[in-house]
């Protein structure tokens, strides 16, 4: 998991003064409980800290940036210690949803069933993830690929980008070309003209890895129905998810 020492000056004292802060690898597994669980922070287990402290201690790795730097830190050493598991070559692009929103709060729209947060993710071969980002369910997944692409942590961009016909654009073919450098390969639609080469088409069979990838994070019940109201505690819960998902392959 994160590098432990990290997280603790994350939420050290600098004046030495106050209570001893809780045990960070006790806290750290309080909040894996509640990612694994979906259940409520005052449901929290007596053998983990109290849930108030798993709380705030949770927002603060948040709020001051400590969960962002730990997952940068623990994927971008990801690839070079597993490069022969996975193709960086081509990665593959879809969304999913979370079913509900039980609060109101930002990054949360309107959807054919009803208000949630929608979470974009780019998944290499295995379908271990490459980025993730969140947003509103409302918008289109073809206005949220810029956003998705800035989350990457790869120190250089996939040539080609898998998707379904949500990304079949002109528009944004030509910026993924011209800003990027990347070729999307997405199926056209009945009513348009056939603009992708058969022989590249061959490789959107495999655009299943990143739907793999959206059955694991599923697992952990915490993501299946957004709770937090913050869209940044949500994004962290999501990013947990996904280094859980990548120490299988370590």
């Amino acid at each position: 998991m994160p590098n432990g020492r990290l997280w603790s000056r994350c939420c050290s004292f600098p004046d030495g003064l106050g209570r001893p802060p809780a045990d960070t690898r006790a806290v750290l597994n309080g909040v894996l409980w509640i990612l694994r669980t979906g259940a409520q922070w005052r449901e929290l287990l007596g053998k983990y800290p109290p849930y108030q402290t798993v709380h705030v201690r949770f927002q603060q790795w948040v709020s001051n940036g400590c969960a962002a730097v730990s997952w940068r830190r623990r994927c971008g050493c990801w690839p070079r210690s597993c490069t022969r598991k996975a193709s960086w070559t081509w990665t593959k692009i879809s969304s999913t949803a979370a079913s509900r929103l039980r609060k109101r709060g930002p990054r949360g729209g309107k959807n054919q069933t009803g208000k949630g947060t929608k979470i974009m993710a780019i998944a290499a071969g295995n379908s271990v993830p490459l980025a993730v980002a969140i947003d509103s369910a409302s918008p289109h997944e073809s206005q949220l690929v810029d956003e998705t692409l800035a989350g990457s942590f790869l120190g250089e961009l996939a040539a080609r980008l898998i998707g379904d016909k949500a990304y079949d654009s002109d528009p944004l073919d030509r910026h993924l070309d011209e800003e990027y450098g990347m070729e999307m390969i997405a199926p056209n639609w009945q009513n348009r003209s056939q603009t992708q080469d058969g022989r590249t088409l061959r490789r959107y069979k495999r655009r299943w890895v990143v739907e793999r990838f959206f059955a694991w994070l599923q697992w952990f019940r915490r993501l299946i129905t957004r709770y937090e109201f913050h869209a940044d505690n949500f994004l962290g819960m999501v990013r947990l998810g996904c280094m859980k998902i990548m120490l299988r392959f370590v």
